[in-house]
C-alpha cells in the first residue's frame, strides 16, 4: 500500500491532550491496517478521525488516498 495525504489530517487538533494527530501517528496507525480492505481502511480512517477530533472543529481540508499495488 501507498498512502498519500494531505496536511489536514495530521494537523487536526484533538484527542485527550487537544494536540496535532501527527504525521508519525498516521503512519504508524496505516501500518495497523495494510492488510485490511480498501473499504475497512476508509472506515477505520474516517472513524479514527471523528474520535480524535471530537467537539473540535475541523482545522483544515483534508485527504488521505490509498493505493494497492
Amino acid at each position: 500500500m501507498i498512502y498519500l495525504f494531505s496536511d489536514g489530517y495530521v494537523d487536526q487538533f484533538g484527542g485527550t491532550n487537544n494536540k496535532k494527530f501527527t504525521t508519525k501517528r498516521l503512519r504508524d496507525y496505516c501500518l495497523e491496517f495494510t492488510s485490511f480492505r480498501l473499504q475497512k481502511q476508509k472506515e477505520r480512517i474516517e472513524k479514527t478521525f471523528a474520535n480524535w477530533k471530537g467537539e473540535n472543529e475541523q482545522t483544515d481540508d483534508m485527504l488521505v488516498i490509498g493505493i494497492r499495488f
